[in-house]
């Protein structure tokens, strides 16, 4: 009687589950294998497909245009994690300074990531705009530039351009989830390190930090991911631009499908990113279970 109704149980459960399991099926698992399928064919628009083997990861290994894109998304993804973590940090720890207005604060300070990034991007490019930015009127006011500049199309500051889109619309996660986790520490340990003569320094190095360290290697690793995985920002921002000196690896694969014509190329290079950021995934889970192993051991 028990084991039919467990059966029961679990055949409702799956039920459940079932148009969920349907969706990701269409939607996500469907497209990702013929994706891998197409990485193999020398398919190109409007043409039949041919399997061509390993043909495309061949050429892609002596593509310096690939390789350029993948040191700019390796580059973005760095910087952009880093000052998310360094910046969120410093905006997390004001936070939760005990100041009036505090809840008003951290909404606002939500704003940047509740924003769809086409829209930032679209709002960004108005700031940057040569003739109307806000940017080129408050330098020239300021006489910190003698012409406006085109700060979008420019060799020398689209990048830090993009990167500061790119912070503006990250740190606030960063800020969010640093922000809850200092909220697990007792306030016990700080007035015991302040005893013993500990400083504002001190007490961040030997409490604050070794107690987020989870928190920050969770955002750490997944905000790399998604980072370096970057395509709507930044095509709407630049398109890649000035000569593919914004070019990320997602911005390659989109143009060498839908610019070139060249599918099979362009999927080939989706699967490379897969691999890439199945790897970065890995090592994230194996550090987060190694974690996990050790608490309880401890425990």
């Amino acid at each position: 009687m028990r084991r039919t109704l467990h059966s029961k149980k679990t055949i409702g459960q799956l039920q459940l589950l079932l148009p969920v399991l349907l969706l990701v099926t269409v939607f996500s698992v469907v497209p990702l294998l013929r994706g891998i399928y197409l990485g193999f064919t020398d398919y190109r628009l409007g043409d039949s497909i041919h399997f061509n083997g390993i043909a495309n990861y061949t050429q892609m290994m002596n593509d310096a245009f690939f390789w350029r894109s993948f040191r700019v998304g390796m580059v973005w993804a760095v910087l952009v994690t880093a000052g998310q973590i360094v910046l969120g940090m410093g905006l997390a720890l004001l936070l939760q300074r005990k100041a009036p207005y505090t809840a008003l604060y951290s909404v606002l300070v939500l704003v940047p990531w509740a924003m769809p990034p086409i829209i930032r991007a679209i709002m960004w490019r108005q700031i940057y705009d040569v003739d109307s930015g806000i940017v080129n009127t408050l330098f020239l006011n300021l006489h910190l530039i003698d012409a406006p500049v085109n700060w979008l199309s420019s060799f020398e500051f689209a990048i830090p351009a993009v990167i500061l889109v790119g912070l503006w619309g990250e740190i606030p996660k960063a800020a969010l989830f640093i922000h809850a986790g200092l909220q697990t520490i007792p306030d016990d340990l700080y007035e015991a390190g302040h005893l013993d003569g500990a400083g504002w320094f001190t007490s961040f190095r030997y409490i604050t930090l070794p107690v987020l360290s989870p928190i920050l290697a969770s955002t750490i690793s997944l905000s790399f991911i998604w980072n370096f995985n970057m395509f709507g920002l930044v095509w709407v921002l630049t398109q890649g631009g000035p000569g593919g000196l914004t070019r990320l690896p997602m911005l390659a694969a989109y143009e060498e499908a839908f610019r070139y014509g060249y599918v099979g190329y362009a999927a080939a290079i989706g699967n490379v990113m897969v691999v890439v950021i199945s790897l970065l995934l890995y090592f994230y889970l194996r550090v987060q279970l190694r974690d996990q192993f050790a608490e309880q051991g401890a425990s």
